[in-house]
């Protein structure tokens, strides 16, 4: 799978950014955890989304 993760800035700092449902991370690592939970189950991991920020 090509990782989508996307970089952004929020509240003043770097972010990154699930592209299937759009949820905000301070770290990459859980966003690409989450962009990859979407995309198998085309839903949002309770145990994953607990870190998001936004």
């Amino acid at each position: 799978m090509i990782n989508m993760v996307k970089e952004s800035t929020y509240s003043g700092g770097r972010v990154y950014v699930c592209e299937k449902c759009g949820l905000k991370y301070r770290e990459r690592i859980w966003a690409e955890k989450c962009e990859e939970f979407c995309t198998k189950h085309n839903a949002c991991s309770i145990e994953i989304t607990k870190h998001a920020i936004k």
